[in-house]
This record gives structure tokens, C-alpha cells and sequence, in this order.
């Protein structure tokens, strides 16, 4: 056993610059789970720096100064951010309330009425005592969301203090960051070794497919939740900015986050319309606006498919978003293919330790595949043929 062990030790960790790599990987998942919380507008910016670098490598193909670029794509930051902190979210948490203060009794009550017809309907399955159950607990659920929901705090002051400090220093950061990126990219690779040929082939492998992934899904945010406003706005459904939002974080989970938001909009259409030709107009305009987002705007966005198991995605989804929530979310799907790249690129010297003995000595007595590999390895190492 502890050969074995040894032989897989030597075969993963036998290049110093893997063992490097490992290092630094764990080094910064150390880093930002035990001190994400206070490095949280450094990370923001240095996020929201990485989108606005594509923006300012473009001008720069179009001859704008480097100075001026930098300058020209901070306003639009800045632009952005005001709009966001001045017309958006005021008017995301009016119809927050107003749907948790006029709506959330009105489902609380159709969801009761449906649930007291459960055991006439199949008596045989669900009594009257656990309809009562599940009432009493639901009651008291939605009325503690609803009092979180209508009501500030005092206790929230600190969370409103650090969202203020949030906001100051995340202009300053992006600023700084666009400003000084060859300054601050040579800053860090000063401690990298002279010899990173791994970390160089890692990085080049991975720039262009992050920033084509995390752009792209930018995009398609903005133009999932204004393509899905107008649609709202249009049929006169209640609430569009606040599910037309909603709706356009939905494509930051594959797979799920369509079928999930669906049952908002399927609510709030259902309480406005009832059973109906409107109903049906929402529901199937909302499936329309999935179907061209799946099958027209992701392929048109994204050049490189994401070459990642379905399996693999949600399981990154939901470790990811589990230990950093929203970012987490958000960069699931390229720190799972940053994972397999590292992986792919990883030196390891031959597999042979997994054969057992016999078999090595086998296939080196009798010249099959892999035996004049074996024997000369084990000629250049001062070994003897038959393996480890």
C-alpha cells in the first residue's frame, strides 16, 4: 500500500512547478473562502475590471489612447451603476412589497383552498390533519418572509453601512484596476516562478474561453430581462421589471433556473388573468423568449461550447454557489472548466503504477506495449525492469 501511495505521489507531484500550481490553487480558494467577506469589493472589482477590459481593448483596436479608453469605459461603468442604484433597485423593491403585500395572501389562500380539496379528492392519501399541518406551517412561513420583506430594522443599519462602503470603493477599485492592469499583472507575476510553463499554458487555454463565457452571459442577461420587460410591459402583466429581472438571472443556472422562475411568472399571470386566453398568451410568449434564448442566443454568443458534462455543471453550480452564493453561481461553469483544464494539463510521468507488478514485469519480458518504455525509464532511473 505504501508503494502504491508512493508511486501515485511521484507520478503527480514529481514536476516542482505541479507542485507550484497546487499551491497557488489552494492558496487563493483559502483565500477568498476565509477572507472573501472583507476582500468582497476588491473580488467585485476585480470582476467587474475583467468585463470592462474587453470594452477597452476594443477601443484601443480602434486607435482611442489607452487613457482615454480607460476613461471612456469608467463613465459607462459609472453610468451603469447610477442607473442600477437609482431607477432599478427602488423600483425592483416597490414591487417586491407590493407583491408580498397584496399578492402573497391571495396565492396563500388558493394554495389553501386547493390543498382542503386534496382529501375529498383522494382520502386514501393525505387526511385532513396533515392539510391542517401544512397550512399552519405555510401561514407562518410567508408571514415571517412578508415582515422581513415590509419591514427594515435597526438591526440592519450595519448591512446598509457596509453596502455604502461597498459602493464608494468599488468605483475606485475598477478605476484602478483599468488604469494600472500592466502595472498590477506585473506586480504578481513577480512571484511566480521564472519557469511556469504549466501556468502559462493553463492561462492561455483559459482567458479567452472565461471572457468569452463571462461576457457572453452578460449579455445575455441584459438581453434576456429587457427582451422579457418589454414582452411584460407589453401584455400588461403586473410586476414585469421585478420578473423580467428574475427571469434574466435565470440563465445563470443551466438546466433549472428557466423551470424555476417559471412558476413566479406563472403565479402572477395566473392571480391577474385566471384560466384564460391572456394566461396562455404570457405562458406561451415566456416559452418563446426560453426557446430563442436556448437555441438561437447561446449558440450566437458563445463561439466555444462549455465542453462539460451535465452532471458536472450542476454539481459545480451548486458547490460553487453554495460556498460563494451569487458569484459562486455566476463563475460555476468557468472554474469547473478552469478545474479540467488544470487537470488536463497537469504533468504526471507514466501510469504504469497502476499495473501490478507481475503484469509490468510481464510486459517488459515480453515486449508488449509499453514494455521498451518501461525498460528504458527503468534503464534511465537505475531501476530494475520490474516496475516500482
Amino acid at each position: 500500500m505504501l508503494n502504491v501511495l508512493k508511486g501515485w505521489f511521484n507520478a503527480w507531484f514529481s514536476d516542482e512547478e505541479a507542485v507550484y500550481l497546487l499551491f497557488l490553487l489552494l492558496a487563493g480558494f483559502a483565500v477568498v473562502l476565509l477572507f472573501g467577506g472583507i476582500l468582497a469589493p476588491v473580488l467585485a472589482a476585480l470582476v467587474v475590471a475583467y468585463l470592462m477590459q474587453g470594452l477597452v481593448t476594443a477601443l484601443n483596436r480602434y486607435r482611442v489612447p489607452p487613457v482615454l479608453s480607460v476613461n471612456l469605459v469608467f463613465l459607462v461603468f459609472l453610468a451603469a451603476l447610477v442607473a442600477v442604484l437609482v431607477v432599478l433597485m427602488p423600483l425592483l423593491w416597490r414591487q417586491t412589497v407590493l407583491l408580498v403585500r397584496d399578492q402573497l395572501p391571495d396565492i396563500l389562500r388558493t394554495t389553501e383552498t386547493w390543498l382542503r380539496s386534496l382529501p375529498e379528492r383522494y382520502p386514501e392519501m393525505i387526511s385532513m390533519e396533515q392539510v391542517n399541518t401544512l397550512v399552519t406551517i405555510a401561514q407562518r412561513e410567508l408571514a415571517q418572509l412578508g415582515q422581513s420583506v415590509l419591514t427594515l430594522s435597526l438591526s440592519s443599519i450595519p448591512n446598509m453601512l457596509e453596502i455604502l462602503v461597498f459602493l464608494v470603493l468599488l468605483p475606485l477599485l475598477v478605476f484602478f484596476f483599468l488604469k494600472d492592469r500592466e502595472k498590477l499583472v506585473g506586480w504578481v507575476l513577480g512571484f511566480l516562478p521564472e519557469r511556469r510553463r504549466i501556468l502559462s499554458h493553463v492561462w492561455q487555454e483559459m482567458d479567452q474561453q472565461i471572457a468569452n463565457y463571462v461576457r457572453g452571459k452578460a449579455v445575455e442577461i441584459l438581453l434576456v430581462g429587457s427582451v422579457t420587460f418589454l414582452a411584460f410591459l407589453l401584455l400588461g402583466l403586473n410586476y414585469a421589471v421585478l420578473l423580467a429581472v428574475l427571469v434574466g438571472l435565470s440563465v445563470l443556472i443551466p438546466y433549472i433556473g428557466a423551470t424555476i422562475v417559471t412558476v413566479p411568472v406563472a403565479a402572477v399571470a395566473y392571480l391577474q388573468f385566471g384560466w384564460g386566453g391572456d394566461f396562455a398568451l404570457v405562458m406561451v410568449i415566456y416559452g418563446v423568449i426560453q426557446f430563442i434564448d436556448g437555441n438561437i442566443l447561446v449558440p450566437l454568443l458563445f463561439s466555444e461550447a462549455v465542453n462539460l458534462h451535465p452532471v458536472a455543471i450542476i454539481t459545480a453550480i451548486l458547490f460553487f454557489g453554495g460556498v460563494w452564493g451569487f458569484w459562486g453561481i455566476f463563475f460555476a461553469i468557468p472554474l469547473a472548466t478552469l478545474l479540467k483544464a488544470v487537470i488536463n494539463a497537469w504533468p504526471k510521468r507514466s501510469d504504469a503504477w497502476r499495473l501490478p507488478a507481475g503484469a509490468r514485469s510481464h510486459k517488459a519480458r515480453s515486449g508488449g506495449p509499453g514494455g521498451a518504455e518501461v525498460r528504458g525509464r527503468g534503464r534511465r532511473r537505475g531501476r530494475p525492469r520490474r516496475g516500482l
